[in-house]
């Protein structure tokens, strides 16, 4: 695919973006988005093209994708920046909730800022007896360096942000919203999505899971029975899957016989990203361009109870 043929599936992808950020987007218009994304993706499935135009091209399609599906919520435009009061939102989990730390808006025509920064809050409500001290101060503990954390990386994208307009460096786009992916009486978890586009896009996730009964942030270990392997059995299963969907459909690929060697997935840390979902199912997480190419987008693997019910706590 020519340079000049991105440009202009770019700017015809900008221009149904903006409409929806405007809130005027007919249905008509909202299909040819939708036509655009599957050009896209039908350009990206069928032509031998590098790893940098499958950057460039999934940045275009990423930029559409995110006001198509609603991924993000996409608020109203400003023409500058906005701090709002702490808002409140429905109670989560047994002991916590989720509210609205901080809210970053800037729009321009060739810079847009979405940044909701949230916070977790330990509380007991009205008509519940006070839990455990110890837990509860494991929990006020516990929420309290996961803000930290998202603080830090949402001033980090602000900072970055505002220095990039200073030096008037061109399109820029950044997007951070959360989502509660699972509450139960034992655990709560907290995904923070982040994207950011600059010449070429990149979304990657961070995973905050607190276990509700001991207050404490959940390790994956933590999960298995103590000196267990339980690395080698679910890097297996997800080999297994790689190879299964890459099986049903020619347009997936996995780098699990690459030939270059070092992309090819080995097997998971103690450091990937994993969460529990409403199953209880242990979930393994990825980010752009860890285990497929760019394409492929952020990828999960959830792992059956079957594979690791002789190690699970």
């Amino acid at each position: 695919m020519t340079d000049k043929k991105y440009r202009l599936l770019e700017e015809e992808l900008q221009g149904l973006k903006k409409e929806y950020l405007n809130h005027r987007m007919t249905d008509v218009q909202a299909q040819q988005l939708r036509q655009k994304l599957e050009e896209a993706n039908s350009m990206n499935k069928t032509v031998d093209i590098s790893r940098q135009n499958q950057i460039n091209l999934v940045k275009c399609a990423a930029i559409a994708a995110a006001a198509l599906i609603g991924i993000f919520v996409i608020l109203p435009n400003t023409s500058g920046t906005i701090a709002h009061a702490m808002e409140q939102l429905p109670l989560i989990g047994q002991f916590v909730k989720v509210v609205t730390f901080r809210d970053y808006e800037y729009e321009t025509d060739r810079n847009m800022a979405d940044i909701e920064v949230p916070e977790i809050q330990a509380e007991i409500k009205p008509d519940e007896q006070p839990k455990d001290s110890v837990v509860q101060e494991n929990l006020d503990r516990t929420t309290a360096e996961i803000n930290a954390e998202i603080q830090g990386i949402t001033d980090q994208l602000i900072q970055e942000f505002e220095t990039n307009l200073k030096n008037d460096w061109g399109y820029q786009d950044v997007v951070v919203k959360s989502e509660v992916l699972a509450t139960t009486p034992d655990y709560f978890t907290l995904k923070l999505i982040c994207y950011q586009g600059a010449g070429s896009g990149y979304e990657w996730n961070y995973f905050y899971t607190i276990d509700l009964n001991t207050g404490e942030r959940l390790q994956l270990k933590a999960l298995f029975n103590e000196g267990a392997d339980y690395i080698t059995p679910i890097s297996e299963e997800i080999k297994r899957q790689m190879q299964a969907q890459m099986d049903a459909d020619e347009n997936v690929y996995y780098w699990l016989n690459d030939e270059i060697e070092e992309w090819n997935f080995k097997a998971i840390t103690d450091e990937t990203n994993f969460y529990l979902n409403e199953k209880d199912n242990v979930v393994i997480a990825f980010n752009e361009g860890d285990v497929a190419p760019m394409y492929m987008g952020t990828v999960e693997f959830e792992i059956p109870s079957e594979v690791v019910a002789d190690i699970r706590q």
